[in-house]
């Protein structure tokens, strides 16, 4: 018969301060569930230190204890992962109430404009916390510094509500801008992206000139005595355990979003969980023991796809995401990369953690733009930001790559 809509995540707070927050997830399954759910929680800045799922096929139940932001909105993220829990008709056998299950349209792009008197450190971030807040999606971003020092920013961004064409949607996002950025806002403007305009916000083909292919290599990067630099991460596979699954073992540093870069890798190889567990202990480190099988419901038993597999994850592991500080002439341009999902979302919060780093560092950002590009065969989501290196600029630039990485990882201590 099924379960009752609101027990299908149950989400139970510590009880005292310190404590995890247990999340626990009861519904059918499908391919990509944990990828869903791990990136909603993402999404919501909170970290996974402790995990357990188990499925039958048909039927999952998956357990996070998680910790993060005191300030998180817990009514709203178990809105966020019931929407992507499938529903328990599509296992009982009961069609008469049932939906068609229709792959979700795209969000529609809004472009939201406004000019700043002046620019100012943290003006970006600030912008971005609250369109996070206000769970609007940045697509694309393009932000200029007029000779005259206005600032004129450029963000295509999506609805997760779907509401923004409404004047009440528009009206609270323009309040809370106005909040943030006072008497410096000139205008703000939030309208429909037409399709010449969404058009140009689609991936290219090209690399943007001066990047080199090197940044988006797949393959492990070798340290100068020629061993290959992943001794921190052991992965394993084994078929002698289980009669039908193949068992992989894991061991790495822990970082922001770990859990999801292996969910994300998995299902991108269309690879099932059938029992999983892992934890992070308070040293950083990161064990987990995951029972897969392919879609055709069998092990892994080619080596060739053994190899590729644990390749990919040691890479996904090692280098979820891509930072570089280059020099664009006299000037000083910040390149961040995350590879995107092959079903077309991004990784969350990176340009917010991006904007947070430079904020931290009381760098001012001239110019942004974000976009994504076909590299290699796949799709990545750029960042490239034009440093303002004006009077009393002293940032060294191996600091602002360390900085943004840092953050980017979860491994600033101090936030």
């Amino acid at each position: 018969m099924g379960i009752l809509i609101e027990d299908v995540v149950l989400i139970s707070q510590g009880e005292k301060l310190g404590d995890p927050t247990v999340i626990t997830v009861n519904c059918p399954d499908k391919t990509g569930l944990g990828c869903d759910l791990c990136r909603i929680i993402l999404l919501f800045g909170l970290s996974i230190c402790r995990g357990d799922v188990s499925t039958d096929g048909k039927w999952c139940y998956i357990v996070f204890w998680v910790v993060g932001k005191p300030n998180t909105r817990w009514n709203l993220l178990k809105k966020r992962l019931l929407e992507v829990c499938p529903s328990h008709f599509s296992t009982s056998g009961i069609d008469y109430y049932r939906q068609e299950t229709k792959p979700p349209s795209p969000l529609d792009v809004f472009l939201l404009k406004f000019w700043c008197t002046y620019d100012r450190e943290g003006l970006l971030h600030d912008v971005t916390e609250v369109l996070c807040e206000l769970e609007l999606t940045i697509r694309r971003v393009k932000v200029s510094t007029t000779p005259d020092g206005r600032v004129m920013d450029l963000f295509f961004i999506t609805d997760t509500r779907e509401q923004l064409h409404t004047k009440k949607r528009k009206d609270e996002t323009i309040l809370h801008l106005k909040a943030v950025l006072g008497n410096a806002l000139i205008s703000c403007e939030i309208d429909a992206a037409g399709p010449e305009v969404t058009a140009c916000s689609q991936s290219s083909p090209y690399l943007p000139s001066g990047i080199s292919e090197e940044m988006f290599s797949l393959e492990l990067p070798y340290r100068h005595n020629g061993s290959i630099a992943s001794n921190s991460i052991s992965i394993t596979m084994d078929n002698k355990l289980s009669p039908s699954h193949t068992l992989v073992q894991i061991l790495c540093q822990d970082h922001k979003g770990l859990i999801y870069d292996i969910m994300r890798t998995l299902k991108d190889y269309n690879i099932q969980i059938s029992y999983g567990r892992f934890f992070a202990n308070p040293k950083g480190n990161c064990e987990l023991d995951l029972f897969i099988m392919q879609a055709d419901g069998k092990k892994i038993v080619d080596r060739d796809k053994q190899d590729a597999m644990c390749s990919r994850m040691k890479m996904e592991l090692l280098r979820p995401l891509r930072v570089a500080v280059v020099s664009r002439g006299p000037d000083t341009e910040l390149l961040v990369a995350n590879p995107v999902e092959l079903s077309g979302r991004g990784r969350p919060l990176v340009f917010h953690d991006i904007t947070l780093a430079l904020k931290v560092l009381k760098t001012c950002i001239f110019s942004v733009v974000v976009a994504r590009h076909m590299i290699r065969d796949r799709e990545w989501e750029v960042y490239r930001i034009l440093l303002d290196e004006g009077v009393g600029f002293s940032v060294p630039r191996n600091k602002i790559e360390e900085s943004v990485r840092n953050i980017l990882m979860g491994w600033d201590k101090s936030r």
